[in-house]
């Protein structure tokens, strides 16, 4: 629970951290988490189209499962075609890392925050 910023990115190969991104100047994306829902808003200084989506969410077997059930006009598109997203979670403090599998079961990327509150 709380409120999280994004401060980076992994790349995965062979399920191995292989580059890390910091989030770029400007750029800023958080996360809010009530005992069951969730929302989460980005601003991206070069782009006008605002991100944000709201859902509900769970947390089981080391999995964060996000069901949203709307967002900024672009990911209510989205979530016409998948309102559920699944990562593997890991949770060390006031860190946490969201990651992205393949249909193999396989890492390929994540997003890093930080609590902010």
């Amino acid at each position: 629970m709380g409120a999280w910023e994004l401060v980076g990115y992994y790349n995965y190969v062979n399920n191995k951290v292989s580059d890390t991104f910091e989030v770029r100047n400007g750029y800023r994306q958080v996360k809010m988490f009530s005992p069951s829902r969730v929302i989460w808003a980005k601003k991206v200084p070069a782009d006008s189209t605002e991100w944000f989506g709201y859902g509900t969410y769970r947390i089981k077997d080391g999995k964060l499962i996000e069901i949203l059930d709307y967002g900024s006009i672009m990911m209510s598109r989205i979530i016409q075609e998948k309102k559920e997203f699944v990562y593997e979670l890991q949770i060390d403090g006031n860190t946490f890392s969201q990651i992205n599998i393949d249909d193999q079961g396989n890492r390929y990327y994540s997003e890093n925050y930080i609590r902010v509150e």
